[in-house]
């Protein structure tokens, strides 16, 4: 009798400690697939924003091309633009230190050099400026005596040193306005005329470009 309760009660504690061991197991089980299910979840997400990075790139690249295109085409335009009205006859070729060109809405731009008008960092003019500016007044009021004229100063980038004006922009400025008064005491309309300075805001290829008077004969009736 006491064998047979000792091998009941053996087998009663086997049977609790595998019932046990199977609970745990399950529970492992399940915590493991519910990591394995938020991996997988996750490398779905990484992979989507994968995807849509590349297609981004991909946008971008087309886009990048689209605007490279459109740039060599407008380019060109301008380089076709340039060298015909380069040549046109707008009235103030031959003049020395002076080139004339039409821009883009059609307004002739007089640029007459800065050592053509004036000494380093001076706003007064030459002598030998007055002969170049009486050229340009008899053509703006023999040819384009119904105009609008800006008279636009320009100067280079670098800092000034030696000069009583203390900025580009007001070098510029007075160079402009020094301009202005002297065509306007050769003849033509002040009420047509207006000036600015735009100091190195505007430059060309070169510094000695860059330092430059522009008369503008805009698309805009006087008065």
């Amino acid at each position: 009798m006491r064998l047979v309760f000792r091998i009941g009660w053996t087998l009663a504690a086997a049977t609790a400690v595998l019932g046990g061991c199977a609970h745990g197991g399950a529970d492992r089980m399940t915590l493991l697939e519910d990591e394995n299910y938020e991996l997988r979840t996750r490398l779905q997400q990484l992979q989507a924003s994968a995807d849509q990075a590349e297609q981004a790139r991909r946008l971008l690249e087309e886009e990048n091309r689209r605007l490279q295109a459109e740039r060599d085409r407008l380019e060109l335009e301008a380089s076709r633009i340039g060298s015909s009205t380069a040549s046109a006859d707008t009235g103030f070729e031959g003049l020395a230190g002076v080139s004339t060109t039409t821009n883009a809405v059609g307004e002739v731009v007089v640029a007459v050099a800065g050592d053509v008008l004036f000494d380093s960092g001076s706003a007064t003019l030459k002598s030998s400026a007055k002969n170049t500016l009486n050229r340009i007044a008899e053509v703006l009021n023999s040819r384009y005596p119904g105009q609008m004229i800006r008279v636009a100063g320009h100067t280079d980038s670098d800092p000034i040193r030696k000069s009583k004006w203390k900025t580009n922009e007001r070098l510029s400025a007075e160079r402009a306005l020094a301009v202005e008064e002297y065509l306007s005491s050769q003849g033509v309309d002040n009420d047509r005329m207006y000036s600015a300075g735009y100091g190195s805001s505007q430059p060309k290829a070169s510094k000695k470009e860059s330092r430059r008077v522009e008369i503008i004969v805009l698309n805009i009736p006087a008065g």
